[in-house]
């Protein structure tokens, strides 16, 4: 309840604990009578803080790692997902360059590592590709520098469709069209592969417009979602008249590659 009210007075960040929230607003928009009587109707007590202006992208340059993706089969170099301040490697298939800011999509986590991994075991040349909820744009990045002809990459959120724009942008990549949509639907367009790493139920609510999207034989890889969502995506898929070709995981979230009949 507290965090509802404080979003109808614009606090943008939280973080809560057993008996805390830490929330967010910007100095600008900081009006404490506002917050007193959100304090008043709901029986808490606050603390103030004004942060310190700080340079938390020099923060996080010096954490940032690179990763390294080995081919699953050959375990030969890949891919090398790295920030434009980090050295190239030269001894990998495919050097990319992913600065994330707002948007998801790093390889970091199990749910793109194992997108990419699926992907490396495709051949993209001259494929037709979607990418639904693309992010930083790095798994559209990846499709093109794989020999992919044409990739619409899809997602609803502003911040995520600069940052894509950017990172297509230093990659030199020129296959790739950014489509600000809440839906995959894109009339005359038929993929022959879809890559949609998002989550479970945005995934389901798009099921119909994902297959729509696709024609007989192309490759779906689903991911964003948890082990223990297993049975019921595998329904839905099954309900679609999907065929399921692997169901993979790591860390908890899996990978399912899929395909129309």
């Amino acid at each position: 309840m507290l965090i509802a009210m404080l979003d109808q007075i614009d606090y943008e960040g939280y973080e809560e604990s057993d008996n805390n929230l830490n929330a967010f607003i910007k100095e600008s928009l900081f009006n404490q009578g506002l917050l007193d009587e959100v304090a008043t109707t709901l029986n808490c007590v606050y603390e103030l803080k004004f942060i310190e202006v700080e340079n938390w992208n020099a923060n996080w340059e010096s954490s940032f790692e690179p990763i390294m993706l080995l081919h699953p089969e050959t375990k030969n170099p890949f891919a090398f997902i790295r920030a434009g301040f980090h050295e190239p490697s030269t001894h990998v298939v495919h050097d990319l360059i992913i600065t994330p800011k707002m948007s998801f999509g790093t390889g970091h986590h199990a749910t793109t590592f194992q997108m990419m991994e699926q992907m490396s075991m495709i051949d993209f040349s001259g494929l037709q590709v979607i990418d639904f909820g693309t992010g930083t744009g790095l798994l559209a990045i990846l499709a093109e520098k794989m020999g992919a002809s044409s990739i619409e990459a899809i997602d609803n959120d502003d911040w995520s469709i600069n940052n894509a724009i950017e990172n297509i942008d230093a990659n030199q990549c020129s296959n790739i069209n950014i489509i600000k949509a809440d839906t995959c639907q894109i009339d005359a367009f038929k993929a022959d592969v879809i890559l949609a790493n998002i989550n479970l139920n945005i995934i389901l609510a798009n099921l119909d417009n994902i297959i729509n999207c696709g024609k007989s034989g192309t490759t779906i890889l689903f991911s964003g979602i948890l082990v223990e969502d297993e049975e019921t995506i595998c329904l839905s898929l099954k309900g679609k008249k999907l065929n399921i070709n692997s169901v993979s995981s790591k860390n908890n979230w899996l990978l399912i590659n899929c395909s129309i009949n």
